[in-house]
């Protein structure tokens, strides 16, 4: 943002961090999820945190490695607050009363008033297979979204894979790929440097 306008480095934003509150429940068996009393039902369970995005020219944070480790220190500190249970169990009870059409509209207008969106979601370890073909690798997207920037993550087979979706005509996404590759760079010389220079 800051490479195609300086007036956005005043300005605020907002990510929605997508989490799997299933965990709070437990994980079952398919054939235990289905079962109409089940403890831990079938279906999707998440809530959302707003997490402010630091900024790029904060004191101490033009170092790469450190922008990620205040990131992850904030999404870590709100992950384990009250407000992610309460989250879900708003979303649940709006579905409850008032139906699932209210329910996505509740979730639109949460979207809405943010930024970009990132979900993770850990994905098979064992290669699959779809009608006896292999699976080599895989991405997912969460599509109709209102927000300028989606980033999804996915883990299959023990590596990582980054899926980027940016609204048409709002951001260029060659100017994305470009500026994410070079924070890649940086990122990677960062943590070069500080194991060598740790471990001599």
């Amino acid at each position: 943002m800051q490479e195609v306008s300086k007036e956005s480095s005043n300005l605020n934003s907002t990510a929605i961090v997508l989490l799997n509150t299933r965990m709070l429940r437990s994980y079952s068996s398919v054939k235990e999820m289905v079962k109409p009393d089940a403890k831990s039902p079938w279906g999707n369970h998440f809530a959302f945190l707003h997490v402010p995005i630091p900024k790029f020219t904060d004191s101490g944070l033009s170092d790469p490695l450190e922008f990620i480790k205040k990131a992850q220190q904030i999404i870590k500190s709100k992950r384990s607050s009250l407000g992610v249970y309460l989250t879900a169990k708003l979303l649940k009870a709006v579905d409850k009363f008032r139906g699932p059409e209210a329910a996505a509209k509740y979730v639109h207008g949460t979207l809405k008033n943010s930024s970009m969106a990132i979900t993770n979601m850990i994905g098979p370890m064992e290669q699959v297979a779809v009608a006896n073909h292999p699976v080599k690798g895989l991405y997912f997207m969460v599509t109709g979204n209102p927000q300028s920037l989606t980033v999804t993550v996915i883990s299959y087979m023990g590596k990582l894979r980054i899926a980027i979706g940016v609204e048409d005509g709002f951001i260029d996404p060659q100017k994305l790929k470009s500026s994410m590759e070079n924070a890649d760079d940086m990122m990677l010389l960062q943590a070069t440097t500080s194991a060598t220079t740790t471990s001599t």
